[in-house]
């Protein structure tokens, strides 16, 4: 039935999503045991890797759906009007660029960690709740010998989550500012998160966004669109490799 959410993109019509609250072993909860969500939109879907729960590899498909909680209830013989309205303005709204669709991955490189050894710090880091996963991000920085690591203000942080300088280690841009976007996500970054952290820098200031899933082609290509400042880009799998190499001490 998986193939059916694609279908999605060129038939619009509902998807009803609803998330499980309690298994139905658990005897403290009654008969209702999912709770609704709203009308989902398909956004992409791509193939990842990862470790099941006896810690082997698995081959899995990514679904990435956009939720749209409002209105909350929704009669059925309602639905296919008001999921064509919904996913005609998000589409809209949202500007779409084809190469969003597509999903860039780091590739192994020789020699370096196993997949499962990279997977397992990976899956891992979705665990720390958003503001650990900045000063993590913060302490790793200064582990690797930024100076003046500093995270923001968990809210009103204008896109910026780290700020810190460029040590000594790298004496060529040494006291260059470098701003850092972390994004603890499953799904993936696109262009417009790109594009967003760009104009949140200051003045000659690096920025680098650095997140625990993918990013898109479009998110790539604009990262480096000739006449614009660089963007860096870190994604789960080559954070997961650096973390392990340098022996940071990483646990949730």
């Amino acid at each position: 039935m998986n193939i059916r959410l694609t279908q999605q993109r060129d038939q619009i019509y509902p998807i009803h999503g609803f998330s499980q609250i309690a298994s139905r072993r658990d005897r403290n909860v009654g008969p209702k045991r999912w709770r609704y969500m709203g009308l989902l939109e398909y956004l992409r879907h791509y193939s990842d890797t990862q470790v099941d729960s006896r810690g082997e590899m698995r081959r899995v498909w990514l679904f990435e759906l956009r939720v749209h909680a409002e209105p909350g209830t929704i009669p059925i013989e309602f639905d296919a009007r008001l999921a064509e309205e919904l996913l005609t303005a998000s589409r809209l709204a949202a500007r779409e660029i084809p190469e969003d669709n597509e999903i860039v991955q780091e590739v192994k490189e020789e020699g370096a960690a196993t997949m499962e050894e990279l997977e397992v710090i990976r899956r891992t880091m979705p665990g720390l709740a958003p503001r650990q996963f900045e000063l993590f991000v913060g302490d790793f920085l200064q582990y690797c010998g930024y100076d003046d690591v500093c995270a923001t203000r968990y809210s009103a942080d204008g896109g910026i989550d780290v700020n810190a300088t460029v040590g000594s280690r790298i004496w060529v841009f040494e006291r260059t500012l470098v701003q850092v976007q972390a994004k603890r996500w499953l799904h993936s970054v696109g262009r417009k998160e790109v594009a967003e952290l760009r104009g949140s820098l200051k003045p000659f200031a690096g920025g680098v966004i650095l997140t625990t899933g993918h990013f898109s082609r479009a998110a790539v290509n604009e990262a480096s669109e000739e006449g614009k400042n660089p963007i860096g880009l870190v994604d789960g799998i080559k954070l997961s490799r650096v973390v392990l190499e340098s022996k940071f001490g990483f646990s949730v």
